[in-house]
């Protein structure tokens, strides 16, 4: 049986910042396609960039044959 877990609070907000950047391109693309291209390009990008620029999580150090 698989647990799931409930999402954090940062899992959240970031569902929602990607929900709000899909209308919103989804909303430019009915103006211009290519803009909408664009400003997609540019912000896969800067997601990009700031997942990369987010430390990382450490995982502790296991001993022996378990780990």
């Amino acid at each position: 049986m698989v647990k799931i877990a409930r999402p954090t609070r940062q899992q959240s907000l970031l569902g929602v910042e990607a929900a709000f950047v899909v209308l919103f391109l989804v909303g430019v693309a009915m103006l211009y396609v290519p803009a909408a291209l664009m400003l997609g390009g540019v912000l896969g990008v800067v997601a990009t960039e700031r997942e990369m620029a987010r430390p990382g999580r450490v995982q502790p150090r296991r001993k022996g044959a378990q780990g």
